[in-house]
């Protein structure tokens, strides 16, 4: 029978989206669905949510289980065909707010923390050190299963899996999807999304629209013409801003855009959160500690939310662009579908390393995720990549080993972090980080 495991599953709205569409895919709408989480009580919402939509949307087809903490987790996972992961370890409170403050006492500001910068750093090796206790788990009773990573650190998670267990595993990202209709829309155009076509190839977070084109017509000489245009009038003083403005000055310098959000690219390269310039904050709307308001915000709408979720028995649901449920309808049925996603490089991108995790094309059938060759990237996109590659595979060496050298090494070469401290000062800045995580970190060397 097939079985779809879903670890992380108190993540109830993002649960709601991915196995709601599996519950309205024909091939996965009889599927045994295994709910995994460490939260008693969110796990038990879930579990609610998720019997609702069952008999809503589906007549009861599927069969759904509810499996808590470490104890259960081999049964939650036994013979399971697909593992969706969606944890996040140490959640909000303590670890997110410690990746935050600790920084902040070193006077490194961050906006998200969660992908790069000292803060993804420690955010990867606390979710690495569970997801290969899981992998073990995996190897041992669903060794043929396909593990869908949503969580961040995408690359530092993933390449922890893929180089440290034998777990057939992809990462999975939204930017990609949302990148050219977004950026269209914001600039004004008037080209269907659906109807252009794009290449799009990198790294998670800062993957690069390398080609756009609609009817044969190159787009990006008005693409760059109108975002610089726009960055000229929102950066006057009185101007109103908007939200990409530091991905649109990335453009005007680079020569690309990238698909992750400003305030992630703010903190990926070392230009714009700088306290020599601290008019850039506001010049460039560059959302400082935005990770913790979106945080606490998250859980008071969850609050206000959970009745007409949890609750509701007549609950819907329609289907989401998520990747997840087209990607395991492809593997079940043959019928090919095309993704991007998160997987080892192995001359895919031929300008970056063999062992880093790249966002590419890649073909999903009944072999599973194979990612589809790229090419090289423009050299100063690969440049950039690479700022953000070496911090990746340092931590990923770094989680696998428990390595306290490497860690340190990872964030001398964060290119924020470098940019703002001295070598003494981040490495005295990672001491105190082991020390807040020591709960979720084992002892490192």
């Amino acid at each position: 029978m097939l079985k779809i495991t879903f670890l992380g599953a108190g993540s109830t709205i993002f649960a709601k989206n991915i196995l709601g569409d599996s519950l309205l895919t024909p091939a996965l709408s009889e599927a045994q669905i295994a709910l995994y989480d460490i939260d008693q009580k969110r796990l038990e919402e879930s579990r609610r949510m998720i019997e609702t939509l069952n008999r809503t949307v589906n007549g009861g087809k599927a069969r759904v289980s509810a499996h808590l903490g470490v104890p259960q987790r081999r049964e939650a996972l036994k013979d399971a065909s697909f593992v969706i992961n969606a944890i996040q370890v140490g959640g909000y409170e303590p670890s997110t707010v410690v990746d935050f403050e600790i920084p902040k006492k070193y006077g490194l500001r961050q906006t998200i923390a969660d992908t790069l910068g000292v803060g993804g750093v420690f955010r990867g090796l606390r979710t690495v050190e569970v997801m290969l206790g899981v992998a073990r788990d995996m190897e041992a009773v669903c060794p043929e299963a396909w593990l869908l990573n949503y969580t961040n650190p995408m690359a530092i998670v993933t390449g922890g899996m893929l180089r440290g267990s034998a777990v057939r595993s992809v990462g999975l990202c939204h930017s990609v999807q949302s990148c050219v209709p977004d950026l269209l829309k914001s600039l004004g155009m008037a080209e269907d999304p659906e109807a252009t076509r794009w290449k799009i190839a990198g790294i998670n977070h800062m993957a690069w629209l390398l080609e756009i084109e609609s009817g044969g017509r190159d787009l990006y000489p008005e693409i760059r013409r109108r975002a610089a245009a726009k960055n000229e009038a929102a950066r006057k003083p009185g101007a109103e801003k908007h939200g990409d403005m530091v991905r649109f000055e990335i453009m005007r310098h680079f020569g690309y855009y990238v698909t992750e959000s400003s305030e992630h690219n703010a903190e990926y390269t070392p230009y714009w959160i700088k306290s020599r310039y601290p008019q850039f904050i506001e010049e460039f709307n560059i959302p400082l500690d935005e990770y913790p308001r979106r945080c606490v915000r998250q859980i008071a709408n969850w609050e206000k939310r959970r009745d007409e979720i949890v609750h509701n028995a007549e609950l819907r649901h329609e289907k989401t662009k998520e990747y997840g449920a087209y990607i395991m309808e492809a593997a079940v049925t043959g019928v090919p579908y095309r993704i991007h996603g998160n997987v080892l490089n192995k001359g895919l991108i031929p300008n970056l390393p063999a062992e880093a995790v790249v966002e590419v094309p890649c073909l999903v059938d009944r072999n599973g995720v194979q990612g589809c060759y790229a090419g090289r990237l423009p050299t100063q996109c690969a440049a950039l990549n690479m700022t953000n590659v070496n911090v990746q595979l340092l931590a990923v060496e770094a989680a696998l080993a428990r390595k306290r050298d490497l860690v340190y090494q990872a964030a001398y070469l964060d290119p924020h972090a470098a940019a703002e401290l001295s070598l003494e000062d981040i490495r005295a800045m990672c001491d105190d980080l082991f020390e807040a995580h020591r709960d979720f970190l084992p002892e490192y060397s």
